[in-house]
């Protein structure tokens, strides 16, 4: 009798990842709407202009790889790059500031190392932290809110992406930036007497924050990740926040509900922690490896020289993910110890 010669896995399901992007494509949607509400059409501007450049350099890095460009885009990786790192920039960066930023994520986070699968670093996250360090100025420029300021129209956003010479915008500190340089004012009359923040968070940034946790619930939802990562990185979070809160002194670090809804922390725990490739993979590990995220992103918030922390985070517990997994395999059936070392 011929036996059927399958090789493993025997298992197939309907997602694959063009699928998968596709999914994080569209849960990004409520987030970037209400950005795009808050502080205009930069957003958008930094999606299209990176997306476009990630396609046209993606395109090129595999053809100088010997392969076929048009089967490897269909996978929206370097889209989904795009489309993260164009959220995580400020809304009215300059083209060039965009090009350093893709180029930087797809060429020498991705390919570099042989493409999708083999990438130890979120690209998107490297891409941040290259412009972070190299161009600290304009990475820092954040036009106010709505509300606070004057919203500028899609022909100022395009007039700062293309022509940035020409375009003369106002910015201002995120309001993690003026929490952390604060040191006279008590927590309560800061916030009374600055419109930069809102209910509970910063004025915009609050509602980004909601907008991407929903996104996130609905990939949850979907089963594109498991909780343990996204849930473990917010529960440190706010741990470490009450834990070292002291009522709001000149000198307190921010509430835990500040923390969650301020800066990139929604954001971070939804599609950037639970990047497949770039995390822990083991149940345990998953869990180790959002908690030490999210006591990172703490640590340098209050303590560190950069107010919002989720890049430097991420990047350092991407060097540790090997290690992790290590040491919290699950238990090897008839083994009485995990692994099978």
């Amino acid at each position: 009798m011929a036996l059927l010669r399958v090789t493993s896995p025997h298992a197939h399901g309907p997602m694959s990842t063009p699928k998968v992007m596709r999914q994080v494509l569209l849960a990004t949607l409520p987030g970037v709407l209400v950005l795009t509400h808050f502080f205009g059409f930069g957003t958008l501007v930094n999606i299209l202009w990176g997306g476009l450049l990630a396609v046209a350099l993606e395109s090129l890095a595999l053809k100088l790889r010997g392969r076929s460009p048009g089967f490897y885009l269909k996978d929206c990786s370097a889209l989904v790059t795009a489309v993260l790192l164009g959220i995580a920039l400020p809304p009215y960066a300059p083209w060039w500031l965009v090009a350093v930023g893709i180029a930087s994520a797809i060429l020498l986070a991705k390919h570099l190392y042989g493409g999708l699968g083999y990438n130890p670093f979120n690209p998107a996250m490297v891409g941040y932290v290259v412009l972070l360090i190299s161009f600290p100025v304009q990475m820092t420029a954040w036009a106010p809110p709505r509300g606070v300021g004057e919203v500028p129209g899609l022909l100022e956003a395009l007039l700062a992406c293309f022509a940035p010479a020409s375009y003369d915008g106002v910015t201002q500190a995120t309001p993690l930036d003026v929490l952390k340089q604060n040191n006279s004012l008590l927590i309560g009359d800061l916030w009374k007497d600055n419109p930069l923040f809102g209910r509970w968070g910063g004025a915009g940034w609050e509602w980004a924050n909601i907008a991407f946790l929903a996104g996130g619930l609905w990939l949850l939802y979907r089963r594109i990740f498991t909780w343990h990562a996204p849930v473990a990185f917010l529960a440190a979070l706010a741990l470490m926040a009450a834990l070292i809160y002291d009522g709001g002194s000149s000198a307190s670090g921010g509430s835990p509900l500040f923390h969650l809804l301020s800066g990139a922390t929604m954001f971070g725990a939804f599609f950037i922690v639970t990047d497949p490739v770039t995390s822990a993979v083991s149940v345990r590990g998953r869990l180790v490896y959002g908690a030490l995220i999210g006591l990172l992103v703490y640590v340098i918030r209050v303590w560190g020289n950069y107010p919002d922390a989720v890049a430097f985070a991420v990047l350092i517990m991407n060097f540790a993910a090997p290690f992790i997994d290590h040491y919290t395999q699950p238990r090897t059936y008839g083994h009485k110890t995990g692994g099978t070392r």
